[in-house]
């Protein structure tokens, strides 16, 4: 194959590389999103941009690379949606029930994301294990967790033995399983899990079992 020489790098030249290089991660996010990481073709990507098929493997490398860029990208916009929350100024119930909410909204928002999720899965999540830079963004959502159970913990509201990673895990799979299960949810019980009527009722039911769990054995007490 030809060699892609890389063009003269301008002010604009660099902001047109930028631009083009969203725009193709934003067709191969809905191109991955709809076919599957098998099933999607870079031509129809290109096919789909204002690029070719040479520019994209200039850009990415190939279609594998371009798939982890895309699952990289994702990530990265549930991860700084996580490092903008504010809770530093509310109390421990209600902080960690806006932790829950930023999530639901996050993944009600991006259904994309919860589809290359599920077919990373399916594929043994290869690539994020091979990305230079998934395996090291880790979630600041885990630090505000922990921050959050400290001070539950310490004013006697939480539980003690409450984990941040699982607690994590619990808020994430309600929200994961409301988007990627729907269709299947919805034709086995005729329940329609992202109905706009009952939104709001799923994301207070949410908070209200995360903190039904974190201050299970006080009630007890």
């Amino acid at each position: 194959m030809t060699s892609v020489e890389e063009p003269p790098r301008s002010a604009g030249r660099v902001r047109d590389a930028a631009r083009t290089r969203a725009e193709i991660l934003d067709v191969a996010t809905q191109e991955f999103a709809r076919a599957g990481y098998d099933g999607a073709r870079v031509d129809e990507i290109a096919a789909r941009t204002r690029t070719t098929k040479r520019m994209i493997y200039y850009y990415f490398g190939g279609k594998e690379q371009l798939f982890t860029a895309a699952l990289e990208r994702a990530y990265g916009a549930i991860r700084e949606a996580e490092r903008q929350l504010d809770v530093e100024h509310l109390d421990p119930v209600a902080a960690i029930r806006r932790l829950a909410e930023v999530t639901f909204d996050h993944h009600e928002r991006h259904p994309d994301f919860i589809r290359l999720v599920s077919i990373e899965n399916i594929h043994g999540a290869e690539h994020i294990a091979a990305s230079g830079k998934l395996d090291r963004i880790g979630s600041p959502a885990l630090e505000v967790i922990r921050r959050i159970l400290a001070a539950g913990q310490e004013s006697e509201l939480f539980r003690a033995d409450v984990d941040a990673v699982d607690l994590h895990a619990v808020i994430s799979s309600f929200c994961f399983f409301r988007v990627a299960n729907r269709h299947t949810f919805g034709v086995l019980f005729g329940r329609n899990l992202v109905a706009p009527a009952r939104r709001e009722h799923y994301r207070t039911m949410l908070g209200d079992m995360v903190i039904a769990y974190l201050t299970a054995d006080r009630a007890l007490g």
